[in-house]
Formats: C-alpha cells, structure tokens, sequence
C-alpha cells in the first residue's frame, strides 16, 4: 500500500462520513475528529473508532496520570479536579441518517468518557462543550473559580485566556490565590515555548509543573515520562503502527520508509501511521527525531511543510498562497515575495501574524489589502478563524511593505540564491522576519561579512 497523505485517502473518509461503513476499518464509525490544514478543503475529518477511544486516546489518559504519579508520588491532583479546556462537536450534516458526529478531539473525548472520567472532570460537560468560544470562556471561568482545580489540560492558547478571566473575575493577582492546589498543566498541540513566562507570570509558584503530551487528532503518540525532560516517551501499545521517512526522501514518489528496528538517533524523519480507525501508511505531517532508542523517546521538530501553528490555527503554505492571491485580484496589487510569522502572546497584549510582503505593484490601500488576506484565510481555514472570532486569541495581521530587491538581498545575506534555494513563506519562529526587518531598518549589512 503506497503512503498516504490526506488528500488521497479522503475520498475513502468521505464515503464514511456519508454513512458507509466497512470502508476504512471493520467497525463502525459514528466519531470523527476534525481539524484543518488540508490543501484541498476548508477542514479535515479523521475517523474514530470504538478502538481508538478505547485503545488509544483513554489509554493514553490514563498512563498519561500514571507516568505523573510515577515521577510525584506526593502528587494531589486527586484531592481536587482536573480542569480540561477543550473544543466542542456537532451532528455530522454529511451523514443522511444523522447518526454520527465530528468536533474537535478534545471534544470527541469529553463526550465519550466514562462515569469515573467525568466525576474528576470540571467544568460540566454543557459548558465544556459549547462552540461559542467567547461565551464558554466566561461560562467556564464563572463554573470553576470556586472549584479546587489541581490540574489542567488543554492547549495554552485558550488556557492562558481563561486563567486571565479567572483572575479577573475573582479579583486576584495570580490563579494560586484561586486554586491553591493547583499544581501541573498538561499541555500540548503548540509549541510551549513562546508561552513559558507567561504561565510562570500567572501561576508564580515554584513548585508548578508543565508536563507534555502528544495527543493529536490522528491518535496519542507520545508523553513526557521524565521531570525536566523535553523528551517524550513514544507509546507503542495503542493500535498504532509507526514507519518513518527520513526527510531526504519526503518527497520522491515512493520515499523509502522504515521501521523503529532501523530508526537512528538526531536524523529527521516524517512520521507515517496505520492506526486502529483505518488510517492506513498516513503522513500526519509531522517531524519527529529520536533522542533515545531504549526506550524509544521523541522531540517533534516541526512539519513536512511549512506552516503557522503558534495558536493552534494551523494554517498552511496553500493557505496563506490563497489569501494573498486573492488580496492581489481584488485591490489590483502583484507580488514579488512573502513570508510571515507569528506575533506571540505577550502580558496584556494579544498574538497576531506579522507579513513583509515585496510589491511589484503596490495596492491602492493596504489596508483593504490585509482585510482581504485576513477574510481569505478566516474563510479557507476553520480553525484561523475559530482564534480570530471577536479578536479572542489573534487579532488582525500586521503586514509591511517592503521595497523591491529585499528579498533578493536578503536571500544573497544568507548565501542561499539560486538553485533550490526559497524564500520560506512560513516560519512558526519569528527567525526570518525578524532578521528580515532588522536588515530593513538598516541594522543588519545587505550582505555578510
């Protein structure tokens, strides 16, 4: 069977979604996940079987509290509640019989946990479900101020929001006035690092700890299993199979994969799944290198292509392509160049996306140009503008405009022109623009030195 990436095994999933069974996997399908990212739609639907739930993303809850204990055998977090930030699901319109559903994987989870899941769980399932995220954040900071959270676990974008409600609500400085026991965030889906100091800055405590995972949409790979550690464990036992592809060969058109007898330490490598929900040699996207191989632990170092995802928004190459094609047709504008990356999150300011677009012909108005980029990407990807609805988590990009040659110069700067040499259009670091700008303004040589 060749590697599949998304596009190709859509038409598959499609059928499911439509209410055929039997097509990807033996058991029925009633649960889809749902993301974005895709290059040929607006939004991605992963199946769920009973086994994945069951074997796979509860499994991996599970060891996920048991490898906690494990390192804190002090731990508290059972005298109070486990405080979960997640998304929210939906009847699946694609399906005659309306008998199934999609939603965020979170939200896919929350449903579908047992009795004893949920009475460890806060806030109600109601408010944890609600797709209006500007409503259901309020909603859950008022639910759960009184509440004694000893842990958290969501994505730090929206965590970060609701802590800040929290506190203001409650008329605190910090959440450890609030929550008092409170005492590990179990993060993941973004990258944490940006995020750091402001987590420290909301919860002063010494002794807070931040403990990753690797759950995505596709299944649960990987948790951190040691304090300190930016290493995770790769979990081997949940009705996942693993190949990878060493990136030289991502994109031949039958790249050679191999199994984890042959993987090999600090190489980069695109990870390939077959998954009990019928996913089948699956390019999830990412890329992954091994940092031990007894046991076999991983850091993810990005993706097979260049993207955005500082805030879960994920948006992609083909995205951002599409958007600013449009911008161009509608205000009359031509480009020679872009890039972009993101605006962090900072104490008091929220995070946005930073353009430096090269003109061969200027718009008229730029800034009719940059609502037109924004509307384009809110309307091809979901999950943008879940982040952007009433400037909750992004608010609108900033976008420069350059002189003619930047880029060029820029890429000569770097010894990287001509050949297969590119502009990178996305970055999920502000390397590149930063440098970019620096060099702009007059504080960097055209040229090294």
């Amino acid at each position: 069977m060749p590697i599949h990436s998304y596009e190709k095994i859509f038409p598959y999933i499609h059928r499911v979604m439509r209410g055929e069974q039997n097509v990807l996997w033996p058991t029925e399908i009633k649960w889809f996940s749902k993301s974005s990212g895709t290059t040929n739609a607006r939004s991605k639907f992963i199946p769920v079987s009973q086994e994945a739930l069951e074997d796979c993303h509860f499994k991996g809850g599970k060891d996920l509290l048991s490898i906690y204990v494990n390192n804190f055998p002090d731990t508290k977090i059972f005298d109070g509640k486990g405080l979960a930030v997640g998304g929210s699901h939906q009847i699946n319109e694609y399906d005659p019989s309306a008998s199934s559903y999609y939603g965020d994987v979170s939200a896919v989870i929350m449903q579908n946990l047992p009795h004893w899941a949920q009475f460890i769980r806060t806030p109600s399932l109601e408010t944890a479900l609600m797709s209006n995220w500007e409503e259901k954040i309020e909603k859950m900071a008022r639910e759960t101020a009184n509440v004694n959270v000893t842990n958290i676990s969501g994505v730090p974008t929206w965590t970060l929001l609701l802590i800040q409600r929290i506190t203001e609500i409650a008329g605190k400085q910090n959440i450890t006035e609030v929550w008092p026991q409170l005492e590990v965030f179990f993060h993941g889906a973004v990258s944490f690092g940006p995020y750091r100091s402001l987590f420290q800055n909301l919860i002063p405590s010494s002794t807070m700890r931040y403990w990753e995972t690797y759950n995505a949409s596709e299944g649960f790979f990987g948790i951190q299993d040691r304090s300190g550690s930016e290493e995770m464990l790769l979990m081997l036992d949940y009705g996942i199979f693993y190949e990878f592809v060493p990136m030289d060969e991502i994109e031949k058109d039958n790249p050679r994969a191999i199994g984890l007898d042959e993987v090999e330490l600090g190489t980069n490598y695109a990870m390939i799944i077959t998954t009990n929900a019928g996913l089948w040699r699956y390019n999830i996207g990412d890329t992954v290198k091994f940092t031990s191989l007894s046991p076999f632990r991983i850091k993810i170092t990005g993706r097979t292509k260049h993207f955005i995802n500082a805030f879960g928004e994920e948006v992609i190459v083909e995205n951002a392509e599409a958007a600013i094609t449009r911008a161009c047709e509608l205000t009359g504008a031509e480009i020679n160049n872009f890039t972009a990356a993101p605006i962090f999150l900072e104490e008091g300011k929220k995070g946005s996306h930073e353009w430096i677009v090269e003109f061969k012909v200027e718009p008229s108005n730029l800034e009719e140009f940059t609502l037109i980029l924004d509307q384009t990407l809110r309307e091809i990807n979901s999950d943008y503008d879940a982040k952007r609805s009433n400037d909750l988590a992004l608010t609108l990009p900033r976008l420069h405009s350059v002189e003619a040659g930047t880029f060029y110069n820029w890429m000569k700067r770097r010894g990287k022109l001509g050949g297969q040499n590119k502009v990178p259009r996305l970055s999920n670091s502000r390397e590149y623009v930063e440098d970019i700008m620096s060099m702009v303004k007059g504080e960097l040589p055209a040229e090294k030195t």
